[in-house]
């Protein structure tokens, strides 16, 4: 993709100061306050990068920076589309929601949309885009330091004896990094800023209503959409569901590996204890357990070097992460149970590849400012404390990281407006699809916003496992289901359950 012009932009919000002097709550946000004049159509150009469908144009749309100052500074959002293969049949446009916060869908019409069934993409251009503070849109970048790049750190691990003194010392030394590299722009991200953004997206395609496929943390922003602007709104797809629950939002989703974690378990150990399996770490699934609390808590007392890898070192917190990380799909399960043969042995693998490090740093700034920007969390560390103690005795395989304290309990800047209540109130086009066995999204929450969204949703529940259902860890009726809906706008006529 070109680079952006800039045109009282942010050229760089990584490297714009911020004082804490100047911090302040704007007042609410409405859904109507786009402010301004409407959006400039987009100018459709060759994209950069490899591996792209040759069809594949990329553009760049104005917005503002702060929907409150609809007139002031106003950055750039990356956006690509390959349009509907059958002109003369054509509907409307597809919006593909990456997860996140921090993922980006810019690549996902040449990728995962090419799944999509032939009559959808016949008469729907596929659209997709890189959330605000994301690069290729303007970018942001907190200059976080090295080890807390990894995602071990990034999530709030406890001290193997429960402390979470570390942690909170892990997120005071974060935010001052983000205060002092994040620019202006980290305070306006949002999930509500996100569905502004798609709203002048819509408009500057020049449609009146849009449809979209949510995945994951796309599920709320996808919810949150349909709710603010429910006019706008076609057939949506929310797919590996949020709980949409405004009181904690992020937290809740953190709390959830909890029960993701346990819900999905014996479906490792069922796998990891199979005659036959070259990774093979048990002969029955009732050893699978015992011996990842054995090995975890060994790796807590006598870290084994890990030359390469972040941290360099491999503890328990990192074969834990590692557990989160292989649960998301059964095809990454060799993973762990190499980790787990290798740990029981005093051994390592190679280390991990990691993305570029200024990857990690855009992605991690754009996650830090979603996260906290969208609610206040506690900033009492005996809270945590507490509930880190009762997760920790309930829950011993995520080992009280699920409810501790992420850089947002030291985050200097209150909420610009309240978390959007998803309700019951538009247009009934909404099909949640979901995995029975989701490690970061579990049932029980896709089950939350399935009681928000009322009458307005149809809910198709899979007896599959991993994250992403739709043509992904799902199963043929789940897929059909979906694809039916998105070629016909007919959702099931009540809630499904696919075996």
């Amino acid at each position: 993709m070109t680079q952006p012009k800039h045109s009282r932009r942010i050229r760089n919000a990584a490297i714009v100061g911020v004082s804490t002097a100047l911090l302040g709550v704007t007042a609410p946000v409405t859904a109507s306050a786009t402010g301004g004049s409407g959006p400039e159509a987009l100018t459709w150009s060759a994209c950069q990068g490899t591996g792209l469908d040759p069809r594949q144009e990329c553009a760049t749309l104005d917005v503002p920076m702060d929907y409150a100052d609809p007139d002031g500074p106003r950055i750039e959002v990356a956006v690509s589309r390959i349009p509907a293969e059958k002109p003369d049949a054509r509907r409307g446009a597809l919006l593909l929601i990456a997860g996140g916060p921090g993922g980006s869908s810019l690549n996902d019409p040449s990728g995962k949309g090419q799944k999509i069934p032939q009559d959808v993409r016949d008469t729907h251009d596929l659209i997709g885009f890189a959330p605000r503070g994301l690069a290729p849109s303007t970018p942001v970048s907190c200059g976080l330091e090295h080890g807390d790049l990894a995602t071990s750190k990034l999530r709030p691990w406890p001290a193997p004896d429960g402390s979470i003194d570390a942690n909170l010392d892990t997120a005071r030394r974060m935010t001052d990094a983000c205060v002092r590299n994040g620019g202006e722009l980290i305070k306006h991200l949002s999930t509500a800023d996100e569905a502004r953004d798609i709203d002048r997206l819509r408009a500057a395609l020049g449609e009146r209503r849009i449809s979209a496929w949510g995945v994951s943390y796309g599920t709320y922003v996808g919810a949150v959409y349909a709710q603010l602007f429910p006019q706008h709104t076609d057939r949506l797809v929310l797919d590996s569901v949020d709980n949409p629950d405004p009181s904690r939002v992020n937290r809740a989703w953190l709390a959830a590996h909890e029960q993701g974690v346990e819900d999905t378990f014996p479906h490792f150990a069922a796998w990891a204890s199979e005659p036959g399996n070259p990774d093979r770490v048990a002969d029955r699934a009732a050893d699978v357990r015992p011996l990842f609390l054995r090995l975890a808590a060994q790796l807590d007392r006598e870290p084994v070097p890990w030359p390469g890898a972040n941290p360099e070192e491999l503890n328990g917190n990192v074969l834990r992460q590692t557990m989160l990380d292989s649960f998301a799909a059964p095809s990454r399960y060799p993973t762990l149970a190499r980790l787990m043969r290798a740990a029981a042995a005093g051994t390592v693998p190679p280390a991990p590849q990691a993305p570029p490090e200024a990857v990690l740093q855009n992605v991690a700034a754009v996650g830090a400012g979603v996260l906290c920007n969208d609610v206040a969390w506690p900033s009492d560390p005996a809270g945590y404390e507490k509930d880190v103690v009762a997760s920790r005795a309930k829950y011993p395989l995520t080992a009280g990281m699920p409810r501790n304290a992420m850089l947002c309990a030291a985050w200097p800047y209150p909420p610009r407006e309240a978390p959007v209540r998803i309700t019951d109130r538009g247009p009934s086009n909404v099909l949640l699809v979901q995995n029975e066995r989701d490690v970061n999204t579990p049932l029980s929450g896709a089950r939350r916003m399935r009681e928000a969204l009322g009458r307005r949703a149809v809910m198709v529940t899979v007896d599959s496992t991993g994250h992403d259902a739709y043509l992904a860890n799902g199963n043929a009726c789940g897929d059909a289901t979906v694809s039916r809906f998105l070629a016909t706008g007919r959702p099931p006529g009540s809630d499904v359950y696919c075996d």
